[in-house]
């Protein structure tokens, strides 16, 4: 995590290298691309992905929780993979052990589950959200009326490609900012991504390891 929070129209955002944004005014981690389920779909399909993955970030999503004491969680979008399987059902117990917590999902185009399953996991859908002066939905493409709010949203898996001597390279996750937009890597580890560069006044913070590093 980084020392200081983001300002961003005069709230403090803080970042952390477990690919979340914790909003701190609102008590609320802003996430995007969990894809649970994904490993299920790929077992489904005969091939042998370990659920381990699976728990991993479910772990992970514990921690943010705890750390940062979240009230809410704003999910930007694929908060599942694909169609019901046991990792759903996973969830949804998972999921009551923490009923305290308000589960807000921006709909993305992997979620395609019924509203019963939604419902069944106490999580509020919406197409699109706005807070006070912020914007969530899950395709920044398909972002509209925004005004002048700041957009939160996913989809892309943004990441940035780093090169070395002899043609070498290596790629990491990233959050990308630009002026009056954020948009957050994939949640998952189990995803692909794609790097970006930024524009005019843009702005990467790299996750390396267990570490955020900004890049310009």
């Amino acid at each position: 995590m980084l020392r200081e929070p983001f300002k961003i129209q005069g709230e403090n955002f803080w970042l952390s290298h477990e690919r979340t944004i914790f909003w701190e005014e609102e008590k609320a981690l802003i996430i995007s691309d969990l894809h649970f389920g994904k490993t299920g779909h790929f077992r489904k399909s005969g091939i042998g992905v370990p659920q381990d993955v699976f728990k991993e970030d479910l772990h992970r999503l514990v921690n943010q929780i705890v750390h940062f004491r979240a009230e809410k969680i704003i999910i930007v979008g694929d908060l599942f993979h694909s169609n019901a399987n046991k990792e759903l059902e996973l969830f949804v117990k998972w999921r009551k052990d923490f009923n305290h917590i308000r589960f807000i999902l921006v709909k993305g185009n992997h979620d395609i589950l019924e509203n019963r399953y939604y419902e069944a996991a106490g999580i509020e859908i919406f197409n699109s959200l706005t807070i006070r002066n912020f914007y969530f939905c899950h395709d920044p493409e398909e972002a509209v009326d925004i005004k002048d709010n700041y957009l939160f949203s996913g989809h892309i898996h943004p990441a940035v490609t780093l090169s070395g001597p002899g043609k070498q390279s290596l790629r990491f996750p990233c959050f990308y900012f630009s002026s009056n937009s954020c948009i957050l890597p994939a949640f998952s580890k189990f995803t692909g991504c794609v790097s970006l560069k930024p524009d005019n006044g843009g702005k990467i913070i790299a996750i390396v390891k267990n570490e955020l590093v900004p890049l310009n």
